[in-house]
């Protein structure tokens, strides 16, 4: 982390109500090389189909005319190419793919928004985050059922949650760090910015921000550390008789209690606090498991993150969580290699 976001990653160690200011000044220049090369330079190009080689052939060039347009105040989001990609048992999932040149503002803003937010985000949100991932979500949730003494589970899932994100919640959240209307300003003209279908409509977007900009990840998970992460800390925890603990990588989560009354009391509350963000629960996937050593031959499992979890016994007959491919994401994944195979071998 350079100097000038390490400062900042300091001050917001020190002081969690710190709003920084000046923040669109960062983008500079030099600033901006260096995001250029922190880029996936071999992702696939927006609307406009300029790819990275051809916008790195003049690159101090283009970078130098952006740095003008953002000083000016003339930068424009481009449309963003909207691809839907295959996602298993027929339906397809929408990726959002910006021009090359927005990916480069988004980087930097990225860089910016990480170095004070990463001290504020709990060590219990694990999803696009530095250094960590899913095998680290899933390390720690078999940690805590292992050794905890937890006997429900709330297994949620939230319905559509990229493409519902409310626009105006999130500026508030992102105001809570950021004193700086510039900087916001170019937030909202990624949030707002026109989406070109394959069929070459082009869809004004009201709520939601897109999977695969890369500034919707850290957005995502800013909008459900204030929605999800601080209310069950602050609020849910202290309220429960027993033990709780909440697991979240992106828009996937899962809480454990020990008590069913805790797990009910959350169950029950949980849709009526996500509805308050412009969010819903998806009814037919959420539910309360009872999940304890004492009941293994129920079977009784539980899936998160394409794993499965049971409890069984080591070799030496003592309790131990088990987790295994999920058969549900294995038989997708067969599937669709079966596919390749016949349309490529």
């Amino acid at each position: 982390m350079k100097t000038s976001l390490q400062e900042i990653a300091r001050k917001a160690r020190q002081n969690k109500r710190h709003r920084f200011t000046n923040l669109y000044g960062i983008l500079n220049e030099r600033f901006l090389i260096e995001s250029w090369f922190e880029l996936n330079r071999k992702s696939a190009p927006g609307f406009d189909r300029v790819t990275a080689k051809e916008y790195s052939e003049n690159l101090r060039v283009n970078i130098k005319n952006l740095i003008v347009t953002l000083k000016e105040k003339r930068y424009r989001a481009g449309l963003v190419r909207r691809k839907d990609i295959p996602k298993g048992n027929g339906k397809t999932r929408s990726l959002g793919i910006p021009t090359t040149e927005d990916k480069l503002v988004q980087k930097g803003v990225v860089r910016i928004l990480t170095a004070f937010f990463e001290q504020d985000f709990l060590s219990n949100s694990f999803g696009y985050r530095p250094n960590m991932g899913a095998g680290d979500a899933v390390q720690d949730v078999t940690i805590n059922l292992q050794r905890k003494r937890f006997s429900y589970i709330v297994d949620a899932d939230i319905k559509g949650f990229f493409d519902n994100i409310d626009h105006e919640w999130l500026i508030k959240m992102l105001e809570q760090r950021i004193d700086d209307k510039a900087f916001i300003r170019l937030m909202r003209k990624w949030l707002k910015a026109g989406i070109l279908t394959p069929e070459n409509l082009v869809l004004s977007p009201v709520t939601g921000t897109q999977q695969g900009g890369i500034v919707s990840p850290i957005l995502a998970n800013i909008y459900l550390h204030y929605v999800l992460d601080l209310w069950f800390e602050k609020m849910v925890k202290p309220r429960c008789e027993g033990e709780a603990y909440l697991c979240r990588y992106a828009d996937d989560f899962i809480a454990a209690f020990r008590y069913a009354r805790d797990a009910e009391k959350f169950y029950k509350v949980l849709g009526k606090r996500i509805n308050k963000f412009g969010l819903e629960i998806a009814k037919d996937k959420t539910k309360i498991i009872k999940f304890t050593r004492f009941k293994k031959e129920s079977g009784t499992c539980f899936e998160f993150l394409g794993f499965e979890f049971r409890w069984g016994v080591d070799r030496k007959g003592s309790d131990l969580i088990q987790g295994k491919t999920s058969r549900s994401k294995l038989g997708s994944s067969l599937k669709n290699f079966r596919e390749w195979c016949k349309e490529n071998i």
